[in-house]
């Protein structure tokens, strides 16, 4: 599972009903190598002996074209070569929410906690919509004909966002100077949270985002804390939106920003913006919303998308 920052590794062992079962999990930072060939290399030296002839690999990029670039790295990537460098026979490349969604696709029930809306197992035909907040907006689809996954990956974290309220539109006309286009994930996403925090505010000073995150949760700054209630409103409004473009059928929500932000989500008024969709309102109501809880989702999602491939 490689993004721009981390790369994380592992063995996995998948069985006949298509479900992985993960080794012991690696963790490299991206930028202290030069290519993901001396990456793999470092994963293969902690592991000891040979490594499987086949690999799943999940990059944080469209996969499309001659070569896959990364977000704040430079490894550059050619896929037509990738199996010979990391001596594999067989290899299976998707996109990072590819994976996600393919987890979804294979994860028990009791693993999707409800956060919203009915008790409703995941549709046997029909769309479930995939999004999660991190450096972007990661969105994914599935669909179920006759109870079989259809996995596929988009870019549904550009479209551009609407504005709702005051606030929004002055938020807009700030990011705007900054960045023309404003998409979705200017605001939904790990980094939206300094974008929404400036626009409430005429401080000007560089904004670190962890430390941001941490102030906003804890509750120690209020401005910090309005600007996480603002992208949570942000997050369901998106969230419905997409859950319209895509087909009511149901919402997963994924990824370590929206776990720790998911105890405030019931009193942000996500739910409110998520089902404000006038005409639609009532059958916005019907969609269940869940929360897909695993440590390691997009190796897990590899691992189902190899299994896909070959099963």
């Amino acid at each position: 599972d490689v993004g721009g920052t981390h790369a994380r590794f592992c063995r996995a062992e998948i069985g006949a009903d298509g479900v992985p079962r993960l080794g012991a999990v690696h963790k490299k930072r991206v930028a202290d190598f030069a290519s993901l060939a001396e990456c793999w290399q470092c994963f293969a030296d902690d592991e000891g002996g040979d490594l499987p002839p086949a690999a799943s690999i999940a990059f944080a990029a469209p996969i499309r074209g001659d070569e896959i670039r990364l977000t704040n790295s430079d490894w550059l990537i050619r896929p037509a070569d990738l199996a010979q460098e990391l001596s594999l026979d067989d290899l299976v490349l998707v996109n990072d929410f590819e994976a996600v969604g393919h987890a979804v696709s294979r994860l028990p029930l009791d693993q999707m906690e409800v956060l919203f809306g009915p008790d409703a197992p995941l549709p046997y035909n029909g769309v479930v919509t995939v999004l999660g907040i991190g450096t972007g907006l990661g969105v994914a689809m599935i669909a179920y004909r006759n109870g079989q996954p259809h996995v596929f990956a988009t870019e549904g974290g550009h479209f551009d966002f609407a504005q709702l309220d005051e606030t929004e539109t002055r938020l807009i006309e700030a990011l705007r100077l900054r960045y023309g286009r404003v998409s979705v994930e200017r605001i939904v996403s790990g980094p939206g949270l300094g974008n929404i925090y400036l626009g409430l505010t005429a401080d000007t000073r560089p904004i670190h985002d962890a430390e941001l995150w941490a102030a906003a949760l804890e509750g120690v700054d209020p401005l910090a804390r309005q600007a996480l209630d603002h992208l949570c409103l942000s997050y369901g409004s998106v969230a419905g939106d997409l859950a319209l473009a895509h087909g009511p059928g149901a919402v997963v929500l994924v990824g370590g920003l929206t776990q720790r932000i998911k105890h405030l989500l019931p009193a942000s008024g996500f739910h409110a913006r998520f089902t404000a969709k006038g005409r639609y309102a009532p059958m916005m109501n019907t969609i269940p919303i869940r929360f897909a809880s695993h440590d390691d989702i997009g190796l897990f999602g590899a691992a189902v998308a190899f299994g896909a491939k070959h099963l």
